[in-house]
């Protein structure tokens, strides 16, 4: 009798042994298809900081699509600061923004819609780069000036 139930609780622990060895590899193959999925929507999101690609997804009647749309409102996650975080062209943030509006989706068709909106990101990136040179300039200046007066 004890030599069955030995044998019981060895195949018990295998199983149990097995099971562990299963879960942990199922939570592996999640964090990766988490991680994949992640980088996906990452580089998405920022493509839309791209007037030349709305306009292509506009004109191809992505915009139209409820499944779409509603997928760009389950994208909007991504302004929590813990997510905003990884995104290299923070404009793209407006831009999903506006493409909530119905009316923003059905002008991007009009490729001068799109070219409108580069030209207004261009002129927006120069002003800051200018913006930020001077801002850099200035402080440059007041450490000269401020060892200059020490001496």
């Amino acid at each position: 009798m004890f030599l069955c139930q030995g044998r019981a609780n060895e195949r018990q622990n295998n199983q149990t042994a097995a099971d562990s060895l299963i879960l942990i590899w199922a939570l592996k193959k999640l964090d990766e298809q988490h991680r994949i999925r992640f980088q996906l929507e990452l580089e998405f999101v920022q493509c839309l900081a791209n007037p030349n690609y709305l306009n292509f997804l506009a004109q191809r009647g992505y915009f139209k699509d409820k499944s779409f749309v509603n997928y760009l409102k389950y994208l909007l996650y991504w302004k929590d600061p813990e997510y905003a975080k990884y995104l290299k062209y923070p404009q793209c943030l407006h831009m999903l923004e506006l493409l909530q509006y119905e009316h923003f989706r059905k002008e991007l068709v009009n490729a001068q819609c799109a070219k409108f909106i580069d030209e207004q990101q261009i002129l927006h990136w120069q002003h800051y780069s200018r913006k930020r040179m001077r801002m850099q300039q200035a402080l440059a200046e007041q450490q000269q000036q401020n060892n200059t007066s020490s001496k």
